[in-house]
């Protein structure tokens, strides 16, 4: 398939970053302290930094133990919408169609280190080419923890129709993507966006305890509202601040 709307600047970008408090190895991590504020919210402020995204929603599920990332949001003035647990994909159409998006982007609330340029430069892509999915995490180059998909609303909607299995259910692209482990895959102009160096081994996700401690002493270290460059340059200068993935 592909996309009805390209290079147009009325396009409607919305962004919905999912998370839930049901986390399997770090449960809670989105609640966490992070300097002072929550990590959902230090990970909020930094995605309205973007140029290119018109709303923010929050997905989370319908389940009791997200009812404080309900009150998180309320109290930050941010979206949210709650469905079944499992069925992300789900989640993401029905956001998607109350707020009369035509793209979506996709964010996950265990990324704290996203960098609102990085993600401005991913939908630009989108809004300057012939793309329906867009991102920088596939043939990756930039650091674990930086990761932004962008894909159309009608990508969105045939996914929803045919990704029935499992585990595109749960990740919400991998039928977009072409991703090999799912059972089932469309056929979309697909484009990656590369940073001149790969600097893929480094790790800025939120999955352990031990991402916890990384993060909150890397952002000890940093300005308000640094760039991932910023991060890079006070890592370089502790390593273990890098969270270097061993092969």
């Amino acid at each position: 398939m592909s996309s009805d709307l390209y290079m147009n600047d009325s396009q409607f970008i919305v962004a919905i970053i999912q998370a839930r408090m049901n986390s399997k190895r770090l449960p809670g991590k989105v609640m966490a302290d992070l300097s002072g504020k929550s990590v959902l919210e230090q990970m909020i402020r930094r995605v309205k930094r973007s140029k290119q995204i018109d709303q923010i929603v929050v997905a989370t599920t319908a389940n009791q133990e997200d009812d404080i990332i309900d009150s998180e949001l309320g109290r930050l003035g941010i979206s949210v919408y709650r469905g079944d647990e499992e069925d992300v994909l789900g989640r993401f159409l029905a956001v998607a169609n109350s707020e009369s998006a035509t793209a979506v982007v996709r964010l996950t609330g265990d990324c704290p280190l996203i960098d609102p340029e990085v993600v401005d430069r991913v939908v630009n892509a989108y809004k300057h080419g012939t793309f329906d999915y867009v991102s920088n995490c596939n043939d990756r180059t930039y650091p674990d923890g930086l990761d932004t998909e962008i894909f159309s609303y009608q990508s969105l909607v045939e996914a929803d129709r045919y990704a029935t299995d499992k585990f595109s259910r749960e990740h919400v692209t991998p039928y977009m993507r072409g991703e090999k482990l799912s059972t089932i895959f469309g056929n979309f102009r697909r484009h990656q966006i590369l940073f001149e160096a790969d600097f893929s081994h480094i790790r800025w996700t939120l999955d352990t305890e031990e991402d916890l401690v990384r993060i909150r002493a890397l952002y000890r270290e940093l300005p308000d509202y640094f760039s991932w460059l910023q991060a890079l340059s006070v890592a370089t200068k502790t390593p273990k601040l890098l969270g270097i993935e061993k092969k």
